[in-house]
């Protein structure tokens, strides 16, 4: 109670007349962060709901949770599975010197270690993405002034998980702006964005830095160290290779080179049943992206190739490898740039499913397309939406005219 009034207190210099005026989306933000906004609706003419804004944020949040604790572990255990076997580890990065700092060795077995070393590649990655979307938050809120919307919350935490271990920190910054301010800001902020802004920064980092966040020596956090994952071996060989170098269990758990949280579809199944249980994520679009895409692969492995090896990957490694789980689950499903209505969300969910095998199949030199994939029908999705509330508008006329 004593932070409460103590922040109360304050509100007048903040508000209209007060001296940090201008400064009221930022005194706003921390006061309903903390506690339930003293503001309430009165009146026969309004729908109350529990859920708001930030509880929806926050409850996404909660979700990525599993996959931020398999991201800190499984980018730790790669890191430390190659730095074992070698004789003379790298000298002068400063992940290793701070690992080593604080008295751990270079030991896979070591659930802890894995985990430390991961949060230090993971940690810096996530601080640079909050406070540089922070920054932008507060600035176009207090030019436009408006409040600050916690929807960065969930962005801040979903970029991150989609970036390999190596990236630089300035281009973490210069990703994160991009996709604030051109995925969203230029619409009108949280809820006027037909984009998600999280993808959006993920798109122009791969086309604008190709060599940071694409290829085999970026995947493992080891210098001059090479892996490859497990979609760019299955381009390059086709089933028989990926198998041979990789399981289910290993893509199911996780425990292989890829973006920091997209590697374990345990981890995500968790949260998207969380989601689903508390009617925050559409189960329409993940099974409906599942759907169109278990129907396209077995199209391709009907058809067969002898010179693309892709054809003969099966659904279920598909729907494990790469971005394709996560993309689904916390991607597809964004409340803001995915299909409103039901008959919509099915369509939307299809498109994807289709798009992604599309991109992986048919052009081998990206062998990844969940995130392609998404934004395409991020695109279309206003019009999906249009399309079927008009259908329903007619078949209300005609029934009312036969009536």
């Amino acid at each position: 109670m004593g932070l409460k009034n103590f922040i109360e207190k304050q509100a007048v210099y903040f508000e209209k007349g007060g001296a940090l005026e201008k400064l009221y989306p930022v005194y706003e933000v921390l006061d309903t962060f903390i506690f339930t906004p003293k503001d309430v609706t009165v009146g026969r003419t309004h729908v109350r709901d529990s859920l708001e804004l930030k509880r929806l944020m926050i409850t996404v949040f909660i979700a990525v949770i599993p996959a931020i604790l398999m991201a800190l572990y499984n980018t730790g255990f790669q890191a430390n599975s190659v730095l074992a076997g070698m004789s003379n580890p790298p000298q002068g990065d400063w992940h290793y010197a701070l690992y080593q700092m604080l008295g751990f060795q270079f030991d896979p077995t070591c659930v802890l270690a894995n985990v430390v070393l991961g949060s230090i590649f993971f940690l810096p990655i996530y601080l640079v993405t909050v406070a540089i979307g922070g920054i932008w938050e507060v600035v176009f809120a207090t030019v436009r002034g408006h409040e600050i919307t916690e929807g960065f919350l969930v962005t801040s935490i979903l970029l991150p998980l989609t970036l390999p271990a190596t990236i630089p920190l300035w281009q973490v910054a210069l990703g994160t702006t991009f996709g604030v301010i051109i995925g969203k800001e230029v619409f009108g902020g949280v809820g006027r964005n037909f984009l998600n802004p999280a993808l959006v920064a993920r798109a122009f980092l791969f086309f604008a830095y190709p060599g940071q966040i694409s290829g085999d020596a970026v995947w493992v956090a080891v210098d001059g160290y090479t892996g490859a994952t497990a979609l760019s071996m299955a381009a390059a060989g086709g089933q028989a290779v990926l198998t041979e170098t990789f399981s289910l269990w290993d893509a199911f758990w996780g425990t292989m080179p890829g973006s920091m949280g997209e590697t374990s579809t345990f981890a995500i199944l968790l949260g998207a049943l969380f989601l689903i249980i508390n009617g925050i994520g559409s189960w329409r679009i993940m099974f409906s992206v599942i759907l169109g895409a278990v129907a396209t692969t077995l199209l391709f492995n009907t058809i067969g190739s002898e010179t693309n090896a892709l054809f003969s990957v099966t659904p279920l490694w598909h729907m494990m490898l790469g971005g394709f789980a996560f993309g689904t689950v916390f991607m597809a499903t964004d409340p803001v740039s995915a299909a409103m209505t039901f008959k919509g969300q099915w369509i939307y969910g299809i498109l994807i499913g289709v798009m992604v095998i599309l991109v992986r199949v048919v052009n081998p030199a990206y062998p990844e397309g969940m995130m392609l994939a998404i934004l395409f029908a991020n695109v279309f999705a206003p019009t999906i939406d249009w399309f079927v509330v008009q259908k329903n508008v007619k078949r209300r006329e005609l029934r009312n005219a036969r009536g």
